[in-house]
């Protein structure tokens, strides 16, 4: 039987995107050459809010991209048949491009969306943002911009519930 905890509601939520928007803006003088990278699935909608309150305060919403970087994991079997290909997004060069993702742990979807950022083009930096960042890395990768540190034993899960896809805003802890 798994155990439930819960560890941020929506209101603890909401304060730490809002945090980390300000914390951009701050940090990068601006957001005239920003670009936010959403990792697929839950980096969109949150990269999407961000872009939203950063719109609210500067009066300029920065794009938002998806990535799809499921052909890049080198930890997870690949579909050599399947080819990303990135229609419709604006040019990276010279672009500050944060890349947003919902958890970082071992620092393996991270190095894969890097991997994918640098195949659209050659942004002048890439930073990253995540709503919680639970250590255990297996790869030296340190976010810029972070919701919640939440220290973590490998045997526990942690899941970032979205409304635009749970249908709820809350980030739990499952440990068994």
């Amino acid at each position: 039987m798994q155990k439930k905890a819960e560890i941020m509601d929506a209101s603890a939520m909401q304060r730490a995107l809002t945090r980390i928007a300000f914390q951009i803006i701050e940090k990068n003088h601006g957001v005239k050459d920003i670009i936010l990278a959403g990792v697929r699935t839950r980096g969109v909608p949150l990269a999407e809010r961000i872009a939203n309150k950063i719109g609210e305060v500067e009066g300029s919403k920065p794009d938002v991209i998806e990535l799809d970087i499921s052909q890049l994991r080198d930890d997870l079997p690949r579909d050599n048949q399947k080819v990303i290909s990135y229609p419709d997004i604006p040019s990276l060069q010279n672009k500050i491009v944060i890349l947003v993702d919902d958890v970082l742990y071992t620092g393996r979807t991270v190095r894969a969306g890097m991997d994918a950022i640098l195949k659209m083009g050659r942004a002048s930096c890439i930073q990253l943002a995540v709503m919680i960042d639970r250590g255990h890395r297996e790869l030296p990768i340190r976010p810029d911009y972070i919701g919640k540190n939440l220290p973590t034993s490998q045997s526990e899960r942690v899941c970032v519930n979205l409304n635009e896809i749970d249908g709820f805003d809350a980030v739990v802890i499952l440990a068994k």
